[in-house]
């Protein structure tokens, strides 16, 4: 990172901006074009879970490449001053990098799914075995993460 001034290194505030966010960038290589989807998220033991319907441009091209990066950011605000060139934001983000896979079985899937709706709710969830078979569950293993923060 070019500005260290700005670098988020404590993992455990770095944790604290992925379970803060409400939603997860995650980026992806389409034969050479970058291709960007908002999702819904859950993060755990160092990875980040997803789920989608079996078919469509996203799970596509993770087939075809499962290297991936992520972005999430918390706490905007934009500030203001008479000179333009001070305009600024303050923020707090996390860019990272990953691989991701397809976890299969249903307990998997299972896990996967609790994982996310734990992100968004205190309430526990029961997944019908057909429910189950229908999604996708895409599990990010973070290689590499890096913080920043703008005051």
């Amino acid at each position: 990172m070019r500005r260290k001034d700005k670098e988020i290194t404590n993992r455990a505030e770095i944790e604290s901006v992925i379970e803060r966010s409400e939603v997860c960038r995650l980026g992806l290589a389409d034969d050479g074009y970058p291709y960007v989807v908002p999702l819904c998220f859950g993060y755990k033991d160092n990875s980040l879970y997803f789920h989608s319907a079996q078919k469509g441009r996203k799970t596509d091209i993770l087939r075809k490449n499962n290297k991936v990066c992520f972005e999430f950011d918390i706490d905007h605000e934009i500030k203001s001053d008479e000179n333009a060139c001070k305009w600024g934001m303050k923020y707090k983000s996390v860019i990272g990098f990953g691989e991701a896979s397809f976890p299969d079985d249903p307990e998997s899937k299972r896990k996967a799914l609790d994982i996310i709706m734990r992100h968004y709710s205190d309430r526990s969830f029961d997944y019908s075995e057909t429910k189950l078979k229908n999604t996708l569950i895409i599990k990010v293993d973070i290689q590499q993460v890096t913080g920043k923060q703008g005051e």
